[in-house]
């Protein structure tokens, strides 16, 4: 081969890892029990997404208010705030794939109920809230629970890329369960787009059972010689919050959250505005899933997120943009502009996502990590519900596009703000990795 051959394969071999450099990471795939947990996730949240546009839909014609459809965020989150500590403290009593199953059975009950009321017409708002509730339990304790099962059957090396598969595959549900959902309600009736909706999803939820019953059995690990034995009563709550509050990295990571999803999550909107500006129908499935286009489109070329370093400057930037782009999709008036600017958004919580999510997965001990999921759970899920009360009730204080534009930049603001006051976690870089995943890396 000439020496001119010998430089353009070299060439072409240096693009093509290049190239692979910026595609998704799928090596935690080769996991068989993550693989088959990544399957289970990505059919129950693709259900569940008919059901987060169904509910609010409901009730939204129910009572023909945003402030109705806000306090669906209240009836969320307090059961979060109880059963996310719990079974985050539970996660590290018992066998976490033994409560992964009952807490998902609870939520699929809770399903089957809000199909079952659309199936009667009940037409009331309060069962609607009742309903929510119990599935909100539900998810508090398997959500904790199953985050805290990754960094046990994934090297540690490969956590950030095992998030990035799960957020970007859920993401990616969250883009066709809106869509489809869109299009069922632009095609029937309320009434029937509703109970179909409802039924999508106890169908794929009832699937999704069967990949979590494959997981092998993942008891708590040994705690420490002289340690007290964890519980998963108040006692071993408070172990877990104790040892938070000394982290600030940790606190800092959970209050940017807090802000982002506070002021900027505009989702208790999307149905007036949808129906106001753009006539609702078809559009309100755009609205729901232009936020998880983003995010798919930003994990699909996520192959960066594992190489950076500065992982909390990247959170806070990540923060800082998704504020920025909520901010002026709240001022479009049209449609396809203001799915654009979400999208933005959406690539930006991926990212914030994930470090948020891997920071805590690595900086955890495993007999706290699941306590610490559950305080994860709680902020991180319980974040969007207040936001839904926040936009939902300024919106009918002042306006729409007051609340949605006005919340986006001022998170945007505030997280900055906040990270220069303390720069702990400006200044967060994650772990060298064990001596033997830097060989196993090189031998790759």
């Amino acid at each position: 081969m000439s020496q001119e051959s010998v430089e353009s394969t070299e060439k072409l071999v240096e693009e093509e890892r290049k190239r692979k450099s910026w595609v998704i990471d799928v090596r935690p795939l080769r996991v068989t029990a993550y693989r088959r947990m990544w399957i289970g996730n990505g059919l129950s949240f693709f259900g569940f997404q008919f059901t987060s546009v169904a509910v609010p839909v409901e009730m939204y014609s129910i009572t023909h208010s945003s402030a109705w459809v806000g306090l669906l965020g209240i009836a969320g989150l307090l059961p979060l705030l109880v059963f996310g500590l719990w079974g985050g403290a539970a996660a590290d009593v018992v066998d976490r794939r033994k409560l992964l199953l009952a807490s998902s059975l609870f939520a699929w009950i809770s399903t089957v109920g809000l199909l079952v009321q659309a199936v009667l017409h009940l037409n009331s708002g309060w069962v609607l809230l009742a309903l929510t509730a119990v599935q909100s339990a539900g998810f508090a304790v398997s959500t904790p629970t199953r985050q805290a099962i990754i960094p046990r059957i994934v090297p540690a090396r490969l956590v950030p890329a095992a998030n990035t598969l799960g957020y970007t595959t859920t993401t990616a549900g969250g883009v066709l369960g809106p869509l489809a959902a869109g299009l069922i309600f632009a095609i029937a009736s309320t009434d029937a787009g509703v109970t179909t909706a409802y039924l999508v999803d106890a169908v794929l939820f009832t699937i999704s059972f069967w990949a979590t019953w494959k997981l092998p059995s993942i008891p708590p690990t040994e705690h420490a010689p002289g340690a007290a034995k964890p519980t998963a009563g108040l006692r071993g709550i408070l172990v877990g919050l104790r040892f938070l509050v000394t982290q600030p990295v940790l606190l800092l990571s959970f209050a940017v959250d807090i802000i982002a999803m506070v002021f900027a999550m505009p989702r208790a909107l999307f149905p007036e505005v949808a129906a106001d500006r753009f006539g609702g129908d078809w559009a309100v499935g755009w609205l729901f899933s232009a936020i998880a286009i983003g995010s798919v489109v930003g994990g699909l070329t996520s192959g960066w997120i594992g190489r950076v370093k500065r992982q909390g400057v990247a959170l806070v930037l990540a923060v800082v943009a998704w504020g920025v782009a909520i901010g002026f999709s709240g001022l479009a008036h049209s449609l396809w502009l203001m799915v654009l600017l979400l999208a933005v958004g959406g690539a930006a919580d991926l990212v914030s996502a994930v470090y948020r999510q891997s920071i805590l997965q690595v900086f955890a001990p495993d007999h706290l990590r699941g306590r610490l999921q559950g305080v994860f759970t709680v902020v991180v899920a319980g974040g969007p519900r207040l936001g839904d009360l926040r936009a939902g009730g300024t919106a009918d204080l002042s306006s729409t596009t007051f609340s949605w534009a006005g919340g986006g930049f001022a998170a945007a603001g505030l997280a900055l703000a906040l990270a220069a006051a303390f720069p702990a976690l400006l200044r967060y870089r994650p772990p060298a990795p064990p001596a033997a995943d830097k060989a196993d890396e090189a031998n790759r």
